[in-house]
């Protein structure tokens, strides 16, 4: 099964070599989705691209959040022949070397894989009190808005089949930052697929500058019970 890692990225030429290549030594395709960085980065990926037949650049004309990115590199990703499309971030927040067991997992039946800090195994081994407080908190709040068990929704490691995206509907996905992981997973358990986690290791990025904003934080706030709202009247 062709699996295609989608990479968005902005500022990101301090990571995006090296992580394309640990990617590409995996055995998969990778989409590098730029939105026009100024530091270069579309260029590297550009050379990669060149120099490595499992490597595509998607330029984009202008940065528009996370949630426009993958949506972009899902439909190039599915058009190109991916029958399984992944996430995950270009900062190796997310261990490449975990991508098989991703892969493997929607090998063996899942629908969607999801990369979890939070189930038996996961770690989060750098982060301080408050901001684990902080994470595991947005987790329960969508959990419990959601009425779903699953640890880690927003989390942005995962891995789609290709009949999900092609079923959920991505026009009507709306979500610009972070919200946009849950509403995906969201969509996903609406139309009756099977989600999973795997256990992984998240740690901070080493270079560059995380792309964390209070108006990300707030679009969750309020999309969260907006997407359970819509589910109870028949709208998801």
């Amino acid at each position: 099964m062709q699996a295609t890692v989608c990479l968005p990225t902005y500022n990101e030429r301090e990571n995006v070599e090296r992580m394309v290549r640990a990617l590409v030594a995996e055995g998969v395709h990778v989409l590098v989705v730029d939105d026009s960085s100024p530091d270069g980065t579309g260029e590297v990926a550009d050379r990669l691209a060149e120099e490595l037949e499992q490597v595509a650049v998607l330029h984009r004309a202008e940065k528009e959040g996370l949630g426009p990115a993958y949506l972009a590199g899902f439909r190039r990703a599915l058009a190109d022949g991916a029958e399984l499309v992944l996430e995950m971030d270009c900062d190796f927040s997310h261990d490449p070397r975990d991508v098989p067991r991703l892969i493997a997992a929607a090998e063996n039946g899942a629908d969607l894989v999801l990369g979890s800090r939070y189930v038996p195994g996961g770690r989060i081994p750098n982060w301080g009190l408050l901001r684990r407080f902080i994470s595991r908190g947005g987790c329960v709040y969508a959990q419990l808005w959601l009425q779903t068990r699953l640890r880690d929704l927003t989390g942005g490691f995962k891995c789609y089949r290709r009949a999900v995206l092609e079923t959920i509907d991505l026009d009507a996905i709306e979500s610009r930052g972070y919200a946009f992981q849950i509403e995906g997973t969201y969509r996903t358990l609406r139309k009756g697929f099977r989600v999973v986690e795997v256990p992984i290791t998240f740690v901070d990025r080493e270079e560059g500058g995380s792309k964390m904003s209070k108006a990300i934080v707030l679009e969750a706030i309020w999309k969260v019970p907006a997407l359970r709202l819509a589910a109870l009247a028949g709208r998801l």
